[in-house]
C-alpha cells in the first residue's frame, strides 16, 4: 500500500484524500487535497504538487487534466499529488498565504512547529522525500509570461545536471537556469538529493488553455523518459536564460509594449513606451542587453518605478 494523509492505494489502484497541516480560525480541520497514484509494477516515485501560489491556476488544471488519463495498471512505480499546497491562499484567490502573509514557497523545508506556511511546507516535504523527483507547477501569477521550466538549485550544485535533465524533458521550450532564493521547493529538494524543478506554466489570470496542454505534456515526458510508462520521447533543444534583467516605468502612465513574449531582442530596442490618457509619449524604454522578451505586466497603467517587463540574457541552447 502507498499512503499520502487519507489516500490509500493498492498496487494498481488510485485514491484521493487529504493531508491534515492544522486547524482554521473556526478549529476546523485544514486538509490539503491529495492523490496517490500506485503503479502495478515497480519503480521510481515522483512527486507533483500545485498551487504552491494561492492565484496560480495552471498547475491545477494540469493536474485534474492528465490524472483521469492515467491507468495505474499500466504504470511503473508511484506518483504522489499535492493539488493544492497553498489551501488558505487558494480559497481567496491570493498569492500569499493570508493567515501569515507569507508566500509559502519561500518556506521549505518547513518547519512542524512553526508558522502555519512553515507548517503545511514541512507537511509536504515529508512527502517529497519519498520522492526520486519532484515538479512544483507555477505559473507567472498575474503577469504574462512564456512557458518555461526553471532549474533553481544553482550551476554549482551536485544536483545541477539532474535538474537540468528534467527541465529539458519536460520540454516547455525555455529553460530558466538561475539559482533561485532560499526556501523555494526546487532549491530545499536538491540538497536532499531530489532533482526538482518549476515549470512556469504561462500567466496572467485563471486557466490558459496552452499552457495546461504543454503542462500535461511535460508530465507525461517525464513519465516516459524516467520508465514509469512504457515509450519514448525525443527532446528537442531548449533556449536556456542564466540571468534577468527587469524594467520599471520612468513615468506614471499607460504601458505599450513593442515586444511579444518570446521575441528576440537586441541591446537598444524598444521595449514599451509610457503615454498619457491622451496617446502623447512620455518616455520610451530601451533593452540595455540581448535576450529573450520573457515576461511582462498584464494591467497597462502604471506608477514611476513600477514592474513593466523582464528580459532574459546570458541565452544559450541546452
Amino acid at each position: 500500500m502507498t499512503t499520502l494523509g487519507t489516500a490509500s492505494a493498492a498496487p494498481g489502484e488510485i485514491d484521493i484524500g487529504r493531508l491534515s497541516v492544522g486547524e482554521a480560525r473556526d478549529g476546523s480541520e485544514i486538509g490539503l487535497p491529495v492523490a496517490v497514484i500506485n503503479g502495478r509494477r515497480e519503480g521510481k516515485t515522483l512527486y507533483i504538487q500545485a498551487v504552491s501560489d494561492g492565484d496560480e491556476l495552471n498547475g491545477l488544471g494540469v493536474i485534474r487534466r492528465f490524472v483521469p488519463q492515467l491507468d495505474p495498471e499500466e504504470l511503473a512505480g508511484e506518483i504522489l499529488i499535492v493539488g493544492i499546497a497553498n489551501y488558505y491562499g487558494f480559497l481567496v484567490a491570493e498569492h500569499r498565504n493570508p493567515i501569515d502573509d507569507t508566500k509559502l514557497n519561500r518556506t521549505f523545508p518547513g518547519n512542524p512547529s512553526g508558522t502555519a506556511s512553515e507548517r503545511i511546507s514541512a507537511a509536504i516535504f515529508d512527502s517529497v522525500k519519498r520522492a526520486d523527483l519532484a515538479l512544483d507547477l507555477h505559473q507567472g501569477s498575474t503577469s504574462c509570461m512564456i512557458n518555461e521550466t526553471r532549474v533553481r538549485c544553482g550551476s554549482r550544485h551536485r544536483l545541477h545536471g539532474d535538474c537540468l535533465e528534467l527541465a529539458k524533458v519536460f520540454g516547455c521550450g525555455y529553460i530558466l537556469d538561475l539559482k533561485g532564493p532560499d526556501g523555494q521547493l526546487a532549491r530545499a529538494a536538491p540538497d536532499k538529493g531530489i532533482p526538482t524543478v518549476d515549470p512556469e506554466l504561462g500567466g496572467a489570470v485563471g486557466w490558459d488553455e496552452t499552457s495546461i496542454r504543454k503542462g500535461v505534456k511535460g508530465i507525461f515526458n517525464v513519465l516516459y523518459h524516467y520508465s514509469f510508462l512504457d515509450g519514448e520521447i525525443t527532446t528537442a533543444p531548449q533556449t536556456r536564460a542564466s540571468s534577468f534583467e527587469q524594467y520599471g516605468s520612468p513615468s506614471g502612465g499607460l504601458v505599450s509594449f513593442e515586444m511579444d513574449l518570446g521575441d528576440e531582442v537586441q541591446r537598444g530596442d524598444t521595449l514599451f513606451e509610457i503615454t498619457d490618457p491622451f496617446g502623447t509619449v512620455k518616455a520610451k524604454v530601451t533593452a540595455d542587453s540581448n535576450g529573450i522578451f520573457w515576461r511582462h505586466r498584464r494591467l497597462p497603467q502604471v506608477a514611476t518605478g513600477e514592474y513593466v517587463c523582464s528580459i532574459g540574457t546570458s541565452i544559450d541552447q541546452v
